[in-house]
């Protein structure tokens, strides 16, 4: 299969309702359908900014190495698909587990002998919506590890636990009250299946990272430092919860 041929492949899988047998709707489907069709049309989604600028960073040296991604992995296009579908994941060389980004630093450390980005740097969105744009269309499918579990239960826990004055859980809202209003914005079920993604509240393109950190301050808790630990419990959780949907990155939301 040719680029275009899978270029079309995946806009013909994305113009299907992203929804589950189970009930399992993704927050492409809550949306309305000007915002659905920014979404599926590459020419005038927002975040393909970002992923154009990605694949020139793919292409580029960095650190002192001089490495190119490509000097590895050749053409994304093929090298990746289905790579992003698959973290957060474990890293034998680290001993812990790396979401997609980590991944992306940890090759910048090891192989590029480059510094890692911060989780909201420019170039680390850009080269995840890149890497995450060759997986669009295919199921999430976290790996069947053991050594995730634990981190996968603290996630579960995390997303059952009430935090802030306004003494709520994420299940509060996206479990049992997702089709619902909240400040006239319907709540989705919470499914992070198009990360990094494009929000019109933020006119950029944002990490899940910091997605959560907008939902933690929303129920005025005071948010983990970047480096906690419990933003990746959070991300191997939802990564299990929604097993199978398709991914969308890079995705529009409100």
């Amino acid at each position: 299969m040719n680029r275009r041929s899978a270029a079309l492949l995946a806009l013909a899988m994305l113009a299907l309702p992203a929804t589950a047998d189970d009930g399992r709707r993704s927050g492409l489907t809550f949306m309305g359908p000007a915002l659905q069709a920014l979404q599926r049309d590459d020419g005038q989604n927002p975040a393909m900014l970002w992923v154009q600028d990605g694949e020139q960073l793919w292409r580029s040296p960095a650190g002192t190495s001089g490495k190119r991604c490509a000097d590895c992995h050749g053409d994304a296009s093929r090298s990746m698909a289905g790579v992003a579908a698959r973290y957060p994941a474990w890293d034998a060389a680290s001993g812990g587990a790396l979401n997609l980004a980590g991944r992306i630093n940890a090759c910048r450390s090891r192989h590029q002998q480059a510094a890692a980005l911060p989780v909201e740097h420019a170039d680390l969105l850009a080269l995840s919506a890149y890497v995450g744009l060759q997986s669009r269309g295919q199921p999430l499918a976290p790996p069947d590890d053991a050594r995730l579990a634990p981190l996968r239960q603290q996630g579960q826990l995390l997303w059952q636990q009430r935090l802030g004055q306004l003494n709520l859980a994420c299940l509060h809202c996206h479990d049992q009250r997702a089709g619902q209003r909240l400040g006239g914005a319907v709540i989705p079920q919470g499914h992070a299946t198009g990360y990094p993604s494009y929000r019109l509240e933020w006119q950029a393109l944002g990490s899940l990272q910091r997605r959560l950190r907008g939902c933690v301050v929303g129920v005025r808790a005071e948010p983990w430092a970047a480096d906690a630990p419990a933003w990746l419990a959070l991300e191997a959780h939802l990564a299990q919860r929604a097993a199978g949907m398709p991914v969308e990155t890079p995705a529009v939301r409100p």
